[in-house]
């Protein structure tokens, strides 16, 4: 069944709601486990039949290990003259991701050491974890750095490393077949609005919109900590991962650059094809084939799965300046951009949800269109007869609808729509 568009809010609207829900989720401690990341999905499950899923550290998974749970309390630097220098109680971006507790009091040199800074602006803290080597540190800018005097600073990170879990969150919407449309997003960055706060919002608005259709396709919508969530969803899934027939890894969803897709591994599976069809008909948008580098998309795609899961966003990680900075802030996304982001998603699924082969049932000829009131009865040079045509020329049985907006270049819904049409007056038949 096409999507409803009655059904979903509006772009603008849409956009503007998660901007105020990304407001929320904002200041919440997210990591690679912990209770920053059962506080995010417990906002998403508020609208959202989220079944929260729980990882003990320790299991082994494919290559991997889950790590001990990280517990961040609280953490400063105090100056010589007892003013804090950084807190991350102003930012989560202050402390070292999964940073070992300390209580010291070292030289500013010996605290240089434990300091990191951002590579290119003096102005910016930089994200910064360390989820595989025990070690403990700060990120400040590097003029705060350069603005210390020397002394001695105390030190306190208030933090636990103890067995506990990683935590991820998925829901399914079935449909009326058991094969499975993945859509899956990383929820484990703090205070990163476009990397990738937009990510988690925009995977819950399609998500409620997806809730209010009627579907052909049973959709599987996965929250994870990057790399080792998806490793977790695919381990437990593993005897049924044969159903995903399409799948979308979402990021990067909120800035103004133009939207982008990466195919997948295989590069012409029919979610592909659909995503390069909507951003066809997108000025400015971009398409690129499948590389190794990346996110989420590389546990999906790997050999052993192969899974047909294509990359959507905008301007991916590490192409934008703001990237992995105190500057992926909240000024940084757009409701306009979020929006354009949920509407070109939503069409993605429509143009897969709406697939398929025909056949032609009049195929000696071109039948009389005119007598079905289908052709102009003067002809202006406008030919809106022309999806009709392109329908019936290729309506073999051998080429999909997508196949015909492709080789035609014509808009994939004017096509659809033209088979319907057809449908109803008795030309079309859905091929077997």
């Amino acid at each position: 069944m096409p999507i409803n568009w009655d059904t979903t809010s509006d772009g603008d609207a849409m956009g503007e709601e998660l901007i105020e829900l990304m407001r929320e989720l904002y200041p919440l401690p997210r990591s690679l486990t912990g209770d920053g990341v059962r506080q995010t999905l417990a906002v998403l499950g508020r609208d959202l039949p989220l079944e929260i899923v729980e990882v003990p550290s320790g299991e082994v998974v494919f290559d991997w290990e889950v790590p001990r749970e990280w517990t961040m309390r609280g953490g400063w630097i105090e100056g010589p003259d007892g003013t804090r220098v950084v807190d991350f109680a102003d930012s989560t971006l202050h402390v070292l991701g999964y940073s070992t507790p300390v209580e010291a009091t070292l030289s500013l040199d010996a605290l240089r050491e434990h300091v990191f800074t951002h590579p290119s602006d003096p102005e910016l803290v930089p994200y910064r974890t360390s989820y595989w080597e025990e070690r403990w540190g700060f990120c400040m800018s590097r003029s705060r750095l350069e603005s210390l005097a020397p002394g001695d600073y105390h030190v306190v990170i208030d933090s636990t490393l103890a067995d506990g879990s990683l935590t991820y969150g998925e829901m399914r919407i079935p449909g009326t077949s058991d094969a499975e449309f993945l859509l899956s997003t990383y929820v484990c960055h703090p205070a990163l609005a476009n990397d990738n706060l937009s990510g988690v919002v925009l995977l819950w608005a399609l998500a409620r919109a997806l809730l209010q259709q009627e579907l052909v396709y049973t959709y599987r919508l996965v929250w994870g900590p990057g790399t080792l969530g998806p490793l977790c969803w695919l381990a437990r899934n593993r005897e049924t991962l044969d159903r995903v027939q399409h799948g979308l890894a979402i990021s990067c969803a909120g800035d103004p650059g133009p939207l982008r897709y990466k195919r997948s591994r295989r590069g012409d599976r029919e979610v592909d094809r659909a995503a390069t069809l909507v951003l066809r008909d997108r000025a400015g948008s971009l398409v690129s084939g499948w590389s190794p580098l990346g996110g989420d998309e590389r546990q999906y795609c790997s050999p052993g799965f192969d899974l047909p899961v294509g990359t959507f966003s905008r301007t991916p990680h590490g192409l934008f300046p703001e990237y992995h900075s105190s500057a992926d802030n909240l000024e940084l996304v757009t409701a306009a951009a979020l929006g354009d982001s949920f509407r070109a998603a939503l069409e993605i699924v429509d143009v897969v949800e709406t697939n398929g082969s025909y056949r032609n049932r009049s195929p000696y000829g071109e039948p009389r269109l005119g007598k079905r009131g289908l052709y102009q009865s003067v002809p202006d040079g406008t030919y809106p007869e022309a999806p009709l045509l392109w329908v019936l020329s290729l309506s073999d049985g051998s080429h999909d609808l997508l196949a015909i907006a492709e080789r035609s270049g014509l808009p994939y819904r004017a096509i659809r729509e033209a088979a319907a049409t057809l449908q109803v007056h008795g030309l079309l038949e859905r091929a077997p």
